[in-house]
């Protein structure tokens, strides 16, 4: 019921997930907090060694850790092997979400040919369009626009005024929020030189679909473009942030996950348990492979063939110190053609 509290033992929390208790299985905790913030009704968490130094003045009534940190901890303490997949799995005990009756509102627009499922739920002022199905248990919030011959699997949800825009097919269970775009066309522009007239660009057609499989989350305001001729595919588990541009015909392998403001261009292939950075760019028609990481703010130029972590870019330096390496720069390949001139000069 909205607005009772949620309430756990320490002993029923360590039961539920296999987890090593240490300290006072009776403790009860009410909700989620961080070290620095909790209070004794709060459930805590330490992954970081960052901030092991705050451990002992945190006043968090159960904390989450390794076993290393737990040692000499006279609190109580859930031991973990990975203590931050386990306080977002226990965190989401205490997370109230609202309740969405089955039916369609009044105001929807759903054409005659579309198929909804009667356990979905179609928010306010949603336009659904022809030859689209919808899927049990799918929730439409308000001012969302589904366009035609696009299928939505059972359990989505999307949270409002996301528009799919044609030819989009969603898994199970696949989340979106607000703003996000997909199946819109993507980039792409020929220019066609007459012989008897001026140079201009024309439009090549996007023929293809956007297909997103199960347990893929979509940040808002993200876009994801529909392919040329074959599709733009993300395959399940697929996690991406706020505000990612992806373009027409990617493939982007399962459990890999994009941070903000990244963008990668039309024709990437993106391997499996990859990780993005905030504000990275994948150039397009190269090749990730699987469990690569690349860092915020760089740029990949190539293909990827190796696992491991990447990176590009200049990192953040005082300004005048910026400057005078951004001039010496210029004179790099200067630099490099003199000292080659000695070496060979030296070996002769």
């Amino acid at each position: 019921m909205s607005g009772e509290k949620i309430l756990f033992k320490a002993s029923a929390l360590a039961e539920r997930h296999g987890l090593e208790l240490r300290g006072d299985g009776d403790h009860v905790v009410t909700g989620v907090a961080t070290l620095a913030n909790a209070g004794p009704g709060d459930l805590a968490f330490l992954a970081n060694p960052r901030y092991r130094n705050q451990l002992a003045d945190s006043r968090a009534g159960i904390v989450v850790m390794r076993d290393a940190d737990a040692e000499g901890y006279e609190g109580t303490a859930l031991v973990a092997r990975d203590p931050y997949a386990t306080f977002a799995k226990l965190s989401a005990l205490f997370e109230s979400k609202p309740t969405h009756a089955a039916g369609i509102d009044p105001s929807a627009s759903i054409d005659p040919s579309a198929q909804v499922d009667p356990a979905a739920s179609i928010g306010p002022f949603v336009s659904i369009g022809a030859n689209t199905r919808i899927g049990a248990d799918v929730r439409i919030g308000a001012g969302s626009v589904i366009g035609e011959d696009c299928l939505l699997g059972d359990g989505c949800e999307l949270v409002a005024r996301v528009t799919l825009v044609r030819r989009v097919r969603l898994g199970a269970r696949v989340l979106i929020h607000p703003g996000a775009v997909l199946g819109a066309d993507g980039f792409g522009i020929a220019l066609d030189r007459p012989a008897d007239g001026e140079p201009h660009w024309i439009k090549v057609p996007q023929l293809g679909g956007v297909v997103v499989g199960d347990d893929c989350e979509i940040g808002a305001n993200t876009t994801i473009d529909r392919g040329a001729l074959d599709d733009t595919v993300l395959e399940h588990d697929v996690r991406l942030d706020n505000q990612i541009q992806i373009g027409h015909n990617v493939r982007i392998g399962a459990h890999t996950a994009i941070a903000g403001c990244a963008a990668v261009a039309g024709s990437a292939r993106i391997g499996r348990y990859c990780l993005i950075g905030g504000a990275a760019g994948v150039v397009g028609h190269i090749e990730i492979c699987d469990r690569v990481t690349v860092t915020a703010m760089s740029l990949v130029t190539g293909s990827i063939r190796e696992p491991g972590e990447y990176s590009s870019g200049t990192p953040l330096m005082e300004n005048r110190e910026w400057r005078r390496n951004a001039a010496r720069f210029r004179h790099l390949d200067a630099l490099a053609r003199r000292v080659a001139a000695h070496e060979k000069k030296g070996k002769e």
